[in-house]
């Protein structure tokens, strides 16, 4: 083989490499920049999720600039809000539900203890049409079965029931209970007919975890829970 074809072949296998290893790089690019968005919506999924606590409540945006349905932390709002969030109480130990307060539904916004959640807000028909609107709790995530012993109160008015699950051995609702959860991811469900316009519904939440409990045992230790509340309106006149 002549010395020139020997130099063309050469140069042809160097400039071949040199196109793989520009496209081998251009790819370790690209997985490094998809992996550190995927990171990046990771954190932010985990910093959102803390942020916003473990309770959440939502009204749906067209509710509340069509038709006036608002949410608010107190009865006299200047600011009408789609969304509310509780804040996080990290490290929750178990407690009975005769320890709480009893002027806990009588507090605006969050007033935690140490080792449960209450929160108060109001939904408030801001608008000029007499509305029915109904409201949904939902678990939207749960780990290692914390939901099994968690005890939900919620006070409507001033009228309190309190939910949990059903037995796990599927001998009904506990002794401390007042009603079950609807489903396995929905707590309850409220509505409310002839919502007149100026009219105001209190709501205060409140969560625990029952002590007296059998299934409130060091498994679920660790555990993690986040509810969600959507009220939205099915009727207006």
């Amino acid at each position: 083989m002549s010395e020139n074809i020997r130099d063309v072949l050469e140069l042809r296998r160097t400039a071949k490499e040199t196109k793989k290893y520009v496209v081998v790089m251009r790819i370790m690019g690209l997985l490094v920049i998809i992996l550190t968005v995927i990171v990046a919506v990771a954190y932010a999924i985990s910093y959102f999720y803390d942020k916003f606590g473990s309770f959440t409540v939502r009204i749906d945006k067209y509710d509340m600039v069509r038709q006036g349905l608002a949410l608010s932390e107190t009865p006299d709002y200047e600011i009408a809000n789609s969304r509310l969030d509780a804040d996080v109480v990290n490290d929750m130990t178990n407690i009975s539900g005769e320890d709480l307060p009893p002027n806990i539904d009588m507090i605006n916004g969050a007033h935690n203890g140490e080792s449960y959640i209450a929160y108060t807000f109001y939904l408030i028909n801001s608008g000029d049409d007499t509305l029915t609107y109904t409201g949904e709790m939902t678990i939207e995530n749960v780990t290692k079965g914390v939901d099994e012993a968690i005890r939900i109160a919620v006070y409507k008015n001033g009228e309190r029931t309190v939910y949990g699950k059903t037995k796990s051995d599927g001998g009904g609702k506990e002794s401390d209970c007042d009603s079950v959860f609807t489903s396995s991811t929905i707590v309850m469900t409220t509505r409310h007919e002839k919502f007149e316009p100026k009219a105001k519904d209190k709501f205060t939440i409140v969560i625990w975890l029952e002590g007296n409990d059998p299934d409130c045992t060091n498994e679920i230790i660790g555990g993690t829970l986040k509810l969600g509340m959507d009220f939205r309106i099915v009727e207006s006149t």
